[in-house]
């Protein structure tokens, strides 16, 4: 067993090749299971957003607070507010990140790939066009 006293953990800002706009994010856990599962915290700034990417093995996100915007490949950008789950199949092309209005957080949780040793494949950011097109 591992207990982690959250309430006492810090933010970390996210990389800048990872996001547009401020962001914050909490590592809540790792299962250590043969694909490990990642549980993370993030925190949006009102417009901030994920690159574009794919996870191998997929991606649910669990809406904790405010408007999430999500762009998946070929599809009209969507909206899910708190209390939505979102799922990602493998390697299906995709964003998200805050609306205009204010800040939200979610839960995401990915595996990563035992064969390539990667939860996430980060590409190019996403450009204020494809973040608004809604």
């Amino acid at each position: 067993m591992k207990l982690r006293r959250l309430k006492t953990s810090t933010s970390d800002p996210g990389p800048a090749d990872w996001f547009t706009g401020q962001t914050w994010m909490e590592d809540l856990g790792t299962l250590p299971t043969p694909a490990p599962t990642r549980i993370l915290r993030v925190t949006f700034a009102p417009g901030a957003r994920t690159a574009w990417h794919t996870h191998p093995l997929g991606q649910v996100l669990y809406i904790l607070d405010g408007v999430a915007r999500i762009g998946r490949e070929g599809e009209p950008v969507c909206e899910a507010v708190a209390g939505d789950s979102v799922e990602f199949a493998p390697d299906e092309r995709h964003w998200h990140g805050a609306g205009r209005g204010r800040l939200m957080t979610h839960l995401a949780v990915q595996a990563t790939d035992p064969g390539a040793g990667k939860e996430t494949l980060w590409e190019e950011h996403v450009n204020d066009d494809e973040y608004g097109g809604a």
